[in-house]
């Protein structure tokens, strides 16, 4: 059990941006024997990268070669993993290869700033955010639907998952800073209005993601709260999603 919980990033607010845009592009189009593999070779490259980057990072950074050997291994091993499962997929779709190399450019520069230990930074969280708001169009796309289909749906999740990484911030790393929380503010208000524009429907939950960007910050709240909260926003994003254009 202890090796499982080593191996297993234990980034919690990462697993709901995985699952969440990719579950509602199977809810919105329709269901594939192909959507099954491909998620699970999805989350097999997570673990892979995650643990690369890790590997990177403490190479760099730390003076204890054993911090940065513990991750080479299940770097390797899910890395093949995933490429094991992962061919086979390009054969049975080889639209899946523009997908990949779509997302190509986001990874390298999450792998850059593990490399220079500053993957807590602003912008590398942002960047993470796009591929895996794109999930949701290739989850669609192997369940037979169109790009046309999932924009207005990844453009709402890139909305969300966004407006997560200030946030966060303001509760836990930054809480402390009136700058942050301003600036969280300022976007949910602005992300309100964009997704009100996508679709009127989308008006209630960014109202109160808007709310609890607002008036959570400064209360003292656990992390472990926290992260029930962003579940709970995660799960209420899927629902109005799956509602709306399923």
């Amino acid at each position: 059990m202890s090796t499982l919980r080593r191996w297993i990033p234990n980034q919690h607010g990462a697993w709901a941006m995985l699952a969440v845009p990719y579950l509602a592009g199977v809810l919105i189009g329709s269901p594939s024997w192909l959507q099954l593999p491909l998620f699970l070779a999805w989350l097999l490259g997570y673990c892979a990268v995650f643990h690369t980057e890790q590997w990177v990072r403490l190479r760099r950074a730390s003076r204890n070669p054993r911090a940065a050997a513990r991750h080479r291994r299940p770097a390797l091993l899910f890395t093949a993993a995933t490429l094991a499962l992962g061919l086979p997929l390009l054969c049975a779709a080889p639209w899946l290869a523009l997908a990949a190399a779509a997302m190509a450019p986001f990874l390298a520069v999450n792998v850059l700033y593990a490399r220079r230990n500053r993957e807590r930074a602003l912008v590398n969280g942002l960047v993470a955010v796009v591929p895996a708001c794109g999930m949701l169009l290739v989850a669609l796309r192997a369940g037979g639907g169109t790009l046309a289909e999932g924009l207005a749906p990844a453009l709402a999740c890139l909305l969300y998952f966004a407006g997560t990484v200030p946030y966060v911030k303001t509760m836990i790393r930054e809480r402390n800073s009136e700058a942050y929380r301003r600036g969280s503010v300022a976007y949910h208000a602005v992300a309100l209005v964009a997704a009100a524009l996508l679709d009127p429907w989308l008006a209630v939950p960014f109202a109160l993601y808007l709310a609890r960007a607002a008036v959570l910050p400064g209360r003292g709240l656990g992390v472990p709260l926290v992260g029930a909260v962003e579940v709970g926003c995660s799960l209420l994003l899927l629902g109005f999603l799956a509602g709306g254009y399923g």
